[in-house]
């Protein structure tokens, strides 16, 4: 099977469109924009934010799955076991993790029920069990579930543009993280690393309560770390 040039663009073109509009409505200055010039939108940004994420990636996920190009490689064997094994933890772990989070406030339900306006959010730093070994947590476990694929040509364009936008998009929510927590985050983001955790860089627990009782959040919002 050969593959489909123009198909393969038409899908990184849908990728790229979906995470650029993705990043210009998760942006301080847009938030900063409806805040001032429409604050009755607010206490339904974030809600309809992440109802609209969910409705355009219904695109270029049927452009992923719609059309499969050639394979390049299949789990087989023992290789199957083990790529589908790691998948599974993946999935565990990211359970697990959802413990930590307030996912009434994580899908907006909360800024919703309780009319809230404002762009800044109040919440201390927040470092769970796993953001001691990884500062992304989220981003890493989906990277592994993502990689452990049976991989074709467009499941390997769909995994490369998702990683790209994890990196990238990390930079960009850190840049918020540091002017919201400062010097705590700058420590935590000194001592542990970003995606990929490294056995010699992680956070003890008692520096972990040490930089989460810092201080609140004072001029930025997404005091949790996805």
């Amino acid at each position: 099977m050969e593959i489909d040039v123009q198909y393969t663009l038409a899908l990184a073109a849908a990728w790229t469109a979906y995470f650029a509009l993705h990043s210009a409505l998760a942006s301080l200055r847009l938030k900063r924009l409806v805040a001032a010039h429409a604050p009755r939108l607010m206490p339904a940004y974030r809600l309809t934010f992440n109802v609209a994420a969910l409705v355009l990636l219904i695109l270029p996920l049927v452009l992923t799955f719609a059309n499969r190009g050639p394979w390049l490689w299949q789990w087989q064997g023992i290789g199957w076991w083990v790529a589908n094994g790691v998948a599974l933890l993946a999935v565990a772990g990211f359970l697990w993790t959802l413990r930590d989070y307030d996912m009434n406030e994580f899908w907006g339900l909360r800024q919703w029920r309780g009319r809230v306006q404002t762009v800044e959010d109040q919440e201390q730093l927040h470092i769970s069990p796993l953001h001691r070994y990884v500062r992304h947590p989220w981003y890493s476990l989906a990277l592994v579930i993502l990689w452990t694929r049976d991989m074709d040509t467009n499941l390997l364009v769909t995994a490369t543009a998702i990683t790209l936008y994890f990196v990238i998009g990390s930079r960009l929510e850190e840049r918020k993280l540091l002017a919201c927590h400062g010097e705590a985050y700058r420590e935590y983001h000194a001592r542990v690393p970003g995606l990929v955790p490294r056995p010699w860089r992680y956070l003890d627990a008692d520096s972990a309560r040490r930089l989460a009782t810092t201080g609140p959040a004072s001029q930025q919002d997404g005091a949790r770390i996805p």
